[in-house]
């Protein structure tokens, strides 16, 4: 349970979004059985990354960072009808280890926003642990670095659908360029407004009771 005014001791926070190949991210006891030679598929195929800074009235909207990742893995056709990716537009992406040294200095040492925190935390475990800079089980960021945009919006919703999509339309959020296809940069981007939005939520003593289709949120 997050408490009123439960980012006042932050200066800086990461919206992170991941968009992938359409399969989960295999356990690692599975992965440790494999034999001798085994390749791992890579699973990410673009990453989406929001900085959020506090100024004195509040929280801006810094840099952005986004790429495209080539998996030498194929793409569910499914994943494709959300995303939109296709694999001849990651034939020239760069792999995931090449693309490491960026995303751990964009992240640095800030908190991680995300919606659904344990889906992104298990795709960068494993693309981190395919990567080998660190071993299987083992963890890319300490979980208590993680802020969940979607168990903030169940605190104050209890019972309504927690989809990001339905989180945006409840807060009033603009996320119609979601209709035709979803990226990592624009879900990174509305978890960011999400989050800003519910913890004034919570400063005003929301509990959810109302839908807050008035409010509005500036970036």
């Amino acid at each position: 349970m997050h408490a009123p005014g439960f980012l006042d001791g932050f200066d800086r926070l990461v919206a992170f979004d991941a968009e992938t190949t359409g399969k989960r991210a295999p356990d690692p006891a599975f992965i440790r059985k494999q034999p001798l030679g085994w390749r791992p598929p890579g699973l990410v195929i673009e990453v989406g990354f929001v900085e959020l800074r506090r100024e004195a009235d509040g929280w801006r909207k810094g840099e952005t960072w986004r790429s495209l990742v080539n998996p030498d893995a194929p793409i569910d056709p499914a994943a494709i009808k959300v995303h939109g990716i296709r694999p001849a537009e990651l034939k020239n992406a760069p792999r995931f280890p090449a693309i490491l040294p960026q995303l751990r200095d964009f992240v640095a040492d800030s908190p991680i926003v995300a919606h659904a925190w344990e889906n992104e935390r298990d795709f960068l475990d494993y693309e981190f642990a395919r990567a080998k800079v660190i071993g299987w089980g083992e963890r890319a960021y300490d979980e208590a670095r993680y802020l969940c945009t979607q168990k903030l919006y169940a605190q104050i919703f209890p019972g309504a659908s927690m989809s990001l999509t339905a989180m945006c339309d409840r807060l009033a959020l603009d996320a119609s360029e979601r209709d035709n296809r979803h990226g990592a940069l624009l879900d990174a981007d509305m978890t960011a407004d999400a989050l800003l939005l519910l913890d004034q939520i919570l400063k005003d003593g929301g509990s959810g009771s109302a839908t807050p289709r008035s409010w509005t949120f500036g970036g």
